[in-house]
């Protein structure tokens, strides 16, 4: 009875830990998207996240890792994505095949918005250029299981780099554009360029 009581315990703070974790990083975007990054405070977001700015830290250590957590999930969407394609695929159609059905999932405005926010601000392209590498990793870790290569394959690599450099290529088309087509539009045309490039 003991050993459930504490299960229970610890199940219920992992849940209260992610609603204050979402709370923080909901307040931290909607202030970041109504007055710009640079205009907002810690001390800003705390307040809008009801938690103390100390409370604040035990879950962001900056305004940047508030502004950057909305990508958080990208690799393991990137991930889950290559592991549905099929077995007859290679490694480049997979690859863009996982990364175009993934980018279909950020149609709304507010993603836009936030993607434009962190491109047009200078303080967060250095994370933003981490994430990016961060997603090449999995990406090639993901490729290598599922064609059953090593992560360091030569073909392996160079297909996770190329495919993410299409991704941030794509990703600047989309925000340069006042169009209302989805991110993955852009992506599909950006590696029919890179085919046609490569002849």
């Amino acid at each position: 009875m003991q050993a459930v009581q504490i299960y229970d315990d610890l199940s219920h703070r992992d849940q209260k830990r992610a609603r204050t974790h979402a709370r923080i990083q909901q307040e931290g975007l909607r202030l970041f998207l109504e007055r710009g990054f640079d205009a907002v405070t810690l001390d800003d977001v705390a307040a809008a996240a009801d938690v103390s700015r100390r409370t604040l830290f035990h879950y962001f250590p900056s305004k940047e890792a508030i502004a950057l957590g909305f990508k958080a999930g990208l690799g393991p969407r990137i991930v889950a994505a290559v592991a549905r394609r099929p077995d007859s695929e290679g490694l480049l159609e997979m690859a863009e095949h996982a990364l175009t059905d993934m980018a279909g999932d950020y149609q709304s405005a507010e993603a836009k918005a936030l993607a434009r926010l962190v491109h047009d601000t200078p303080a967060l392209r250095g994370g933003d250029h981490a994430k990016y590498e961060e997603m090449e990793r999995m990406l090639a870790d993901a490729l290598a299981r599922r064609a059953g290569r090593d992560p360091g394959d030569p073909q392996v690599r160079v297909v996770a780099v190329t495919a993410i450099g299409v991704l941030r290529l794509a990703t600047e088309a989309w925000l340069a554009s006042d169009g209302t087509e989805g991110p993955e539009v852009w992506g599909k045309q950006a590696f029919a360029a890179l085919r046609r490039a490569a002849g």
